[in-house]
């Protein structure tokens, strides 16, 4: 009974923040290169767009490689690595997610997702969650796991420490 009305208050209140947060995205920069005659014009996105980020994610003895999303979240976050490593305890939720308390708040961009094992979302703005089952709500994207070979061995049952750090 209690599972059932804290699922309809964090449902709620998702529903709510994200009336409040309106549906405008932002669109992607392009830039127009110098038209000449004879020449077509080309269009070109921002260079930063097409570099990949990468970051380390460990559980116990086991490292994780994890291409960072071009969002603010992420970009937020790949600072955040920057200043050192990130570790979270992270605990099991319904059997398909591990979530922990980042202990601050990142920028957000939430979005209906359906995820996959091995995205790792943020939720609630301060919230970071891995996946190793699926599952569909609104998130921010921050990355996902390039291989998953044993990732949800790793990530196994009940609480986990996991650390995030720059590549």
């Amino acid at each position: 009974m209690m599972r059932r009305i804290l699922f309809w208050l964090m449902a709620g209140a998702l529903i709510f923040s994200f009336l409040l947060s309106g549906c405008n995205e932002e669109k992607k920069e392009k830039t127009e290169s110098p038209k000449t005659e004879g020449q077509q014009t080309e269009i070109q996105e921002d260079t930063e767009e097409s570099e990949e980020t990468i970051m380390k994610v460990q559980i116990e003895d086991q490292v994780f490689t994890a291409e960072l999303e071009k969002n603010p979240g992420a970009e937020a976050f790949a600072e955040l690595l920057k200043e050192g490593p990130v570790t979270i305890q992270m605990n099991d939720y319904a059997g398909f997610e591990k979530v922990g308390s980042l202990g601050k708040s990142l920028p957000t961009r939430k979005r209906q997702t359906t995820t996959q094992p091995g995205d790792i979302v943020l939720y609630n703005g301060d919230q970071i969650v891995v996946f190793y089952g699926s599952n569909s709500w609104s998130y921010t994207r921050l990355a996902r796991i390039q291989d998953l070979t044993g990732w949800e061995k790793a990530l196994g049952n009940g609480s986990v420490e996991v650390t995030f750090s720059a590549e």
